[in-house]
């Protein structure tokens, strides 16, 4: 089989002369695999990937957008709800304008009900007090607050005044406390509610920046003397906290009792420094400044007719002594 395989006409010798140890090793080494490569057999289609890069730019584009569409619709919501709000505000401030009107011509003008005294009583009301007729919608939350506080003062002074009593009659030598408890009551109570309550009233009711300013150096005042009887000096009419303590070691339930309104004074003192703050925050909101208040100062003083007799008498006895000086 080997003789078919063979060239007939090749020659022998020009065979052997390319075997020829010399010449096989000058000659360049096929590369392995050369012999066995069929360009017809082992070509392989080449594949065209789609780039990753294009696919997940076009993913990112698409997320962005619709973030953009949720965005823009919570931003529509949002501004749905807040008209919503003012619309309801507005309609909340008719209201209470109606209903002011309402009572207008049901009692033929205001007539004051403040305080709510009985009809055969000797004294009657002193205000007109409503907080939901007179003071705007989104101030009527914070003046009914310090209403309650006006309160919750109120009744801090009664338990003072029982608390020195109690104190009074286990130590005979504390009658001034007593004493001065009882005047505190009677004095602070109208006070505070003629000194601080009504100007911070008439301050939201009518957008009065005088009035605000009267609230805040008069409700300073005010947070000063709770912090002064939080503390409880002996001898100054407060169930404080040194005062508690002395009541601690001449009677324990005494003592308890004295504690008790101390804790009471010290809440009053930081509830009243938090609605200061509160107060004044919307105070900045309101549009009032120092210079309105002096315009409103000399406008309310130039109205007063006490101020107006008096100012006509003293430009009348001027005008007088100059016609004399002139004869």
């Amino acid at each position: 089989m080997s003789d078919f395989d063979s060239n007939p006409f090749a020659d022998p010798e020009f065979t052997k002369s390319f075997q020829d140890p010399s010449v096989t090793q000058v000659r360049p080494a096929a590369p392995p695999g050369l012999e066995e490569y069929n360009p017809f057999t082992d070509a392989k289609p080449v594949k065209k990937e789609v780039s990753k890069t294009n696919v997940c730019t076009f993913e990112l584009g698409e997320l962005i957008s619709v973030v953009l569409c949720i965005q823009e619709q919570s931003q529509a919501a949002t501004e749905l709800l807040r008209r919503q709000e003012e619309l309801e505000r507005k309609a909340a401030e008719l209201d209470r304008r109606e209903r002011e009107m309402q009572s207008f011509t049901a009692l033929g003008g205001r007539k004051n009900n403040w305080p709510p005294l009985p009809e055969k009583f000797p004294v009657g009301p002193c205000f007109y007090h409503d907080i939901t007729v007179d003071i705007p919608v989104e101030f009527q939350k914070t003046v009914k607050i310090m209403y309650y506080l006006w309160m919750f003062h109120t009744g801090t002074l009664l338990a003072n005044m029982i608390g020195c009593l109690s104190w009074f009659i286990v130590d005979g030598s504390r009658g001034v406390d007593f004493g001065l408890a009882i005047l505190w009551f009677i004095l602070f109570t109208p006070c505070s509610f003629v000194c601080w309550y009504r100007p911070l009233y008439g301050a939201f009711r009518s957008d009065s920046s005088f009035r605000f300013f009267v609230f805040f150096f008069v409700y300073i005042c005010q947070v000063g003397v709770y912090v002064l009887q939080s503390v409880g000096i002996p001898g100054w009419g407060a169930s404080g906290w040194i005062s508690a303590l002395t009541g601690l070691n001449t009677n324990i339930p005494v003592g308890i009792i004295m504690i008790l309104i101390a804790a009471l004074f010290t809440s009053l003192a930081v509830m009243s420094l938090c609605m200061f703050k509160k107060v004044h925050g919307m105070y900045r909101t309101t549009g009032a400044s120092f210079e309105k208040a002096q315009q409103e100062f000399a406008t309310g003083v130039m109205s007063n007719k006490t101020v107006q007799t008096a100012a006509a008498n003293a430009a009348s006895r001027a005008a007088q002594e100059t016609l004399k000086e002139q004869i």
